[in-house]
């Protein structure tokens, strides 16, 4: 790690907010970008919160030959939420054409790639979903109980949303620079005709209207968090979908 005087001094050429995003959630492919906007042998100054990127970045700078220079947790501003400021020297020649190459790969890689799963009935009324190095349980498609020993799946896509909107609403304010103290959700959701998919009646079983109401506890300017939470709607895989598919409500409350 480089010397923290020489650090506060080094000229940055270019700097990027990576957020709370690790370096397997899409940080490598920001850091890419913003590299190929830097001249060869500049520094871009990446900014991040997330603790794992501190033994990530290094070795991958290494391997791709760029330098390394160290890092400095970002005091200066008064954010107080452990952003750290890492410094990367670009690489030239070789490095630097073989990074443009791997960005666009990287690019396709990304535009093309298939999540699966795999899903077994283990049980009365439950179901055992595998996926990457983890499982979970779900119980009905549609539970009308108090209590039940697993969500059923209609609470998992809901809670799917919600997953997806705060912990999306989050990475947009952090790559901001705006501080939000906490972020919760309410998501509602209601079916066309819960008989029909009891085989009692016919009709639509599916959502016919979701309502997601974000409450986020901050000071910082309104347009800035608004702005933040648009990015977020836009950004999300699971809300973008939905609102093709049944009426979608998000609102947003600051408190």
């Amino acid at each position: 790690m480089g010397d923290s005087n020489d650090l506060e001094n080094v000229d940055v050429a270019r700097v990027f907010d990576g957020g709370d995003l690790d370096c397997g959630s899409g940080l490598v492919l920001l850091i890419r970008e913003n590299m190929l906007e830097v001249p060869e042998g500049c520094v871009l100054e990446m900014r991040s919160r997330e603790p794992t990127v501190a033994d990530d970045l290094p070795p991958w700078c290494r391997m791709v030959g760029h330098d390394f220079l160290g890092s400095l947790p970002l005091e200066s501003s008064g954010r107080g939420d452990g952003t750290v400021r890492y410094f990367v020297r670009r690489g030239s020649g070789a490095a630097a054409a073989a990074e443009a190459k791997a960005l666009e790969a990287d690019k396709e890689k990304a535009q093309t790639y298939e999540w699966r799963l795999r899903v077994r009935s283990t049980g009365h009324l439950e179901s055992t979903a595998y996926c990457r190095n983890f499982s979970f349980q779900a119980g009905q498609p549609a539970s009308f109980e108090e209590k039940d020993a697993h969500p059923s799946a209609v609470e998992l896509l809901l809670g799917s949303l919600g997953a997806a909107l705060t912990t999306g609403f989050a990475s947009e304010v952090a790559r901001a620079g705006v501080e939000v103290d906490d972020i919760e959700m309410t998501v509602r959701g209601r079916l066309g005709n819960p008989l029909a998919h009891l085989g009692l009646g016919e009709g639509d079983p599916g959502l016919v209207a979701v309502d997601v109401k974000c409450f986020a506890s901050t000071m910082a300017d309104e347009s800035a968090v608004r702005e933040a939470w648009q990015r977020a709607v836009e950004r999300s895989p699971v809300a973008v979908t939905l609102s093709r598919a049944t009426e979608l409500t998000l609102k947003l409350a600051i408190v």
